[in-house]
């Protein structure tokens, strides 16, 4: 089959609730500084009600992917469940609107759309509360064969892995992709997704994935070691390739016996460090999948991801494909 797509994710298609706060807020709400809480809607609401005015953006970890590829000028995909409500319309015009490829059918008479409250202290960092809603409602029937097909990468995102039927989704996409010779790509996505569910995500890169990305506290997590080095050298042994962030010291990419540091790009202010791994994931891919090397691949997730913390939302605001020209990229 002929490829469709440079990249085609799978993951929970969620809309972003993005506003200021500050760490006293964070601890009168129980919230821990720089991690993703899964919450119900009840609680969802009342922190809505409780946050600073913001701003409201389609999101979603490999949402958020494919917004980056497409802004590169690549050809993208995305499957995921929204619900047939206000913010799943809008979810579905945004990812439409950038130039993605997204059919998935709408949850109709079930759970909302997924929402996630972000608040970002005043050093960028960013604090998420996830009602997850109709994204964990997306199934092994929402796998679109024709698209996993016709995708020269397949990226999932680690976060489905708390719901099961979407983990039997992320078999049938592997299976299909594999069939059809399709590169497997995931990111571990948070460390207490790795915490939650470490002996499966080891056993799904171990048989399935060829790239896996991860940050530091991730990778660690994953081997259960405080030294970086020796977890990098774990996860080498792994996947063909691996692409592991380290925020501001920048990534670090090991693909067989070869190894390559990449440095961040430099930013006059970290304004909010939403979907930072997002544009990383976003500017590697698009250069692996249009034949850049793996140094340049690193390059472009840098400055992809100096774009987006250089604003409020995890999106970017500026062609990617300009700025990677202006760069020389």
């Amino acid at each position: 089959m002929p490829e469709l797509y440079d990249v085609a994710a799978i993951g929970n298609a969620i809309v972003d609730v993005i506003a200021p706060a500050t760490d006293e807020f964070l601890r009168e709400q129980a919230m821990d500084k720089g991690a993703m809480m899964l919450v119900d809607e009840t609680r969802s609401a009342a922190l809505y009600a409780a946050m600073a005015p913001g701003m409201e953006a389609s999101g979603g970890s490999a949402g958020n992917t494919i917004a980056g590829v497409a802004s590169f000028g690549g050809r993208a995909a995305y499957l995921g469940k929204v619900a047939d409500d206000q913010l799943g319309g809008v979810f579905t015009h945004d990812m439409r609107a950038i130039g993605a490829h997204f059919d998935t059918p709408p949850l109709v008479g079930g759970k909302a759309t997924a929402v996630s409250m972000i608040n970002v202290t005043p050093d960028g960092e960013r604090t998420m509360s996830t009602f997850l809603g109709a994204s964990v409602e997306f199934t092994a029937d929402d796998v679109d064969a024709a698209v996993i097909e016709g995708a020269r990468i397949v990226y999932l995102e680690g976060y489905l892995f708390d719901a099961e039927p979407a983990r039997r989704a992320f078999a049938k996409a592997a299976g299909l992709a594999r069939a059809s010779g399709r590169m497997i790509a995931i990111t571990l996505s948070d460390g207490f997704v790795v915490e939650r569910h470490r002996q499966a995500l080891l056993g799904f890169l171990e048989t399935q994935v060829d790239l896996v990305f991860a940050n530091d506290t991730e990778v660690m997590a994953l081997f259960q070691t405080e030294d970086f080095d020796d977890a990098v050298e774990q996860l080498r042994g792994k996947v063909k390739i691996a692409a592991v962030t380290r925020g501001a010291q920048g990534s670090v990419i090991t693909a067989g016996g070869e190894t390559f540091t990449v440095p961040v790009f430099p930013v006059e202010k970290v304004v909010d460090t939403t979907g930072a791994g997002d544009q990383y994931a976003a500017g590697f891919m698009f250069g692996l999948a249009t034949g850049r090397p793996l140094n340049v691949c690193g390059q472009l997730g840098s400055l992809a991801a100096a774009e987006v913390i250089s604003h409020y939302g995890p999106r970017p605001l500026v062609s990617l494909k300009d700025l990677a020209a202006s760069k020389g990229l």
